[in-house]
């Protein structure tokens, strides 16, 4: 599945009780429509995303940011401060594509580890030159 949006805030990172490490933040996704008296009618859905790939994207995603989503919707339950058993929606994302706005990079998230690894042995290479 995929979603589009713009951040509504900074990312965050947080911890499971495992230890496991996790990106969240809140995309804002708008549509629209006319209604019968032509007038423009907007929808605004907050969906709350958690990446669990890396942390490293967590320092680009920043409020404002429209983004491009892959990945999968997944229910939760948990129960609230006030001891009243909540439940809500969460997107797993597999893969994050900034559209436009402030982020730093210019691919897809699910293709950094793979750049990661090809940035490394370019600079092993200009450290091993004969002059």
């Amino acid at each position: 599945m995929n979603i589009s949006g713009r951040l509504t805030s900074q990312a965050t990172v947080s911890k499971t009780t495992s230890g496991k490490e996790v990106v969240n933040f809140t995309v804002a996704v708008s549509d629209g429509y006319k209604n019968k008296q032509g007038q423009w009618i907007d929808n605004t859905e907050f969906v709350d995303c958690a990446y669990w790939k890396n942390t490293v994207v967590a320092s680009w995603l920043k409020q404002g940011l429209f983004v491009e989503l892959s990945g999968q919707i997944s229910a939760r339950a948990w129960t609230g401060k006030d001891g009243l058993i909540k439940a809500g929606l969460n997107f797993n994302t597999s893969s994050i594509k900034p559209v436009w706005g402030t982020a730093s990079p210019t691919e897809s998230v699910q293709d950094s580890k793979q750049q990661e690894t090809t940035n490394t042995a370019k600079e092993e290479e200009k450290d091993d030159l004969p002059f």
